[in-house]
């Protein structure tokens, strides 16, 4: 296949991983109507979610990324609330242009959530900008991690069957 655009391997990462617990973190969290300064572990009260970590909402890997959660309906079964560096402005437009609205998003332009979950990417020809890796946590209330997955290529998306499947099993979990 010719792309046309090279794909690079990211190297290893230091990575949050199943069974490990989620770094709690508070940013402002987008929805479509507004913002408000939120932490990870308010949200964890009302039951496990889906943390979707991806570049910045102009880059195309959120276009996929978000299409792909909107068509499968993962909101349907569980939280979905994403985290990119873009901010406040760009994720209302996001939500917008992507038919989003049952997803609230974090805004973290210094990228410092990302550097927690050890999943920052150097963007390349750019000095000293940097941006989350796409990355898929399942995290259940108490903060552990039950599924991770973390690119290691660019561009690279989850395999979406898996997320499904991890949905599935923190649902199971929640009702058990």
């Amino acid at each position: 296949m010719d792309l046309e655009f090279d794909v690079v391997d990211l190297g290893p990462t230091d990575h949050v991983e199943a069974g490990e617990q989620a770094p709690d973190f508070e940013r402002p969290l987008v929805d479509a109507e507004s913002w408000t300064d939120a932490a990870l572990s308010d949200l964890l009260d009302h039951g496990p979610l889906l943390l979707v970590c991806y570049p910045m909402d102009g880059a195309f890997p959120a276009t996929y990324i978000w299409n792909e959660v909107r068509d499968r309906g993962w909101t349907d079964e569980v939280t979905v609330v994403g985290l990119s560096i873009s901010t406040p402005y760009e994720h209302k437009s996001l939500i917008e242009d992507r038919d989003i609205a049952d997803v609230k998003l974090f805004s973290d332009p210094a990228n410092g959530v990302a550097e927690s979950y050890g999943i920052v990417h150097d963007l390349d020809g750019m000095a000293g900008i940097e941006e989350p890796r796409p990355a898929v946590f399942a995290i259940e209330p108490d903060r552990t991690v039950a599924y991770a997955w973390v690119a290691q290529q660019w561009p690279d998306f989850p395999d979406y069957d898996a997320v499904e499947d991890a949905i599935e099993t923190l649902g199971e979990r929640a009702t058990a």
